[in-house]
């Protein structure tokens, strides 16, 4: 019975260590059946989901849905701390009584004691290992205790940085595709104007953005549940509105070169398509559509008054059916699975957009006017 404590106790070990491995110092996408911190993700988000039901108000939702992230990355390394002393005190237990603790019997009660105190380096000195290989299970138990503290301290400023640049593009799009963007905004906004290089140069940083994306989510999956500063932007929605834009694009508007809009939407689709498997994202065949016909006539209407011509013919209408059926089930399917919300393809009514308003912005506009009357009225 010992002696299969004692492997129960090396394979928690392993697991756990491997996983860390693979989390942190090989940051990349491992195809294995059975992954613990895939696992924990699957196990906390839903819980937090369900808790997240019972708030009415949506900004104190939004709120409580953004302490997951980080939250997460703690209750992960505390995760694994458990995992490998509870591993070391079935070790201990699996070999026999290796350890003294005066005249009291070893219990695994104690074992669990004596792990714990081993891993954080507490030193008290009240249990004593007794043998050469319950020392090196001590020395080794030690010796991670001093990596994991490592550990914590090398991987959040990682996160955290990854979470920054991610943020910095999403911040820019403010002011290029409203707040929240829209395919229409953009180019309303963008679209028109006469050096074609300006949007060739926006699409390039979006789909380097792209793949900056998919490269650090797939390496730390826990940013995809680090949330945006502003509740009404978001990465997946800043990635969609991308998305539907180059689809546009690559649709037919005249005046406006399709090469680079192309690279963009390749790299903007591979990231959606690996990030829903990521997140373990489901598809779900009947949904309403994003983009309804009359829709799309009012998103032609909207461009041509900005002075763009969206193709408006049976092909061109199937190519853009085409182009959304390529990511918008896993678009959508992220938006259920992380309860983020997908940008609509234009506004129905103008909205300001985030560097717009200001909590002070009442009162300074009412000073403004009333001193805008003093001069009028000769009085400074």
């Amino acid at each position: 019975m010992h002696i299969f404590t004692a492997i129960l106790g090396v394979l928690i070990i392993l697991s756990v260590l491997l996983d860390a491995f693979e989390t942190i110092v090989l940051p990349r996408k491992v195809q294995r059946a059975f992954r613990l911190t895939s696992w924990f993700y699957r196990h906390t988000w839903v819980p937090w989901v369900r808790l997240s039901r019972c708030i009415r108000n949506p900004a104190w939702r939004e709120s409580f849905l953004a302490y997951f992230g980080p939250f997460s990355l703690i209750l992960l390394l505390v995760f694994w701390a458990i995992g490998l002393i509870f591993g070391f005190a079935l070790l201990q237990f699996g070999l026999g009584e290796h350890v003294r603790l005066g005249n009291e019997p070893i219990t695994f009660g104690i074992l669990l004691y004596h792990s714990g105190e081993t891993f954080f380096t507490l030193g008290y000195g009240d249990i004593t290992p007794t043998s050469p290989l319950s020392r090196t299970l001590a020395v080794m138990e030690a010796g991670m205790g001093f990596a994991f503290l490592g550990v914590v301290v090398g991987y959040l400023p990682v996160i955290y940085s990854s979470f920054s640049s991610r943020e910095r593009e999403i911040s820019l799009l403010d002011s290029r595709a409203g707040s929240p963007p829209t395919a229409a905004e953009f180019l309303r906004r963008l679209g028109c104007c006469p050096d074609p290089g300006v949007l060739d140069n926006i699409f390039r940083s979006w789909e380097r953005w792209s793949a900056d994306l998919l490269a650090s989510h797939i390496s730390y999956p826990v940013l995809c549940f680090f949330r945006s500063q502003h509740s009404n932007q978001s990465w997946l929605g800043a990635l969609t509105t991308m998305l539907d834009v180059t689809s546009l694009v690559l649709a037919g508007i005249d005046g406006i070169p399709k090469e680079q809009a192309k690279l963009t939407f390749a790299m903007a689709r591979h990231a959606a398509v690996d990030l829903a498997q990521v997140v373990s994202a489901r598809y779900e065949p009947h949904r309403a559509d994003r983009l309804p016909s009359e829709e799309l006539e009012n998103l032609r209407k909207v461009l041509a008054q900005a002075g763009m011509r969206l193709k408006q013919d049976e092909a061109a209408d199937q190519k853009i059916a085409k182009m959304r059926s390529l990511y918008e089930p896993y678009c959508e399917s992220l938006a259920d699975r992380l309860l983020l919300s997908v940008p609509p393809w234009l506004h129905k009514e103008d909205k300001k957009d985030n560097w717009q308003g200001g909590p002070w912005d009442r009162v300074i506009l009412a000073k403004g006017l009333g001193e805008a009357v003093h001069v009028v009225d000769g009085h400074f």
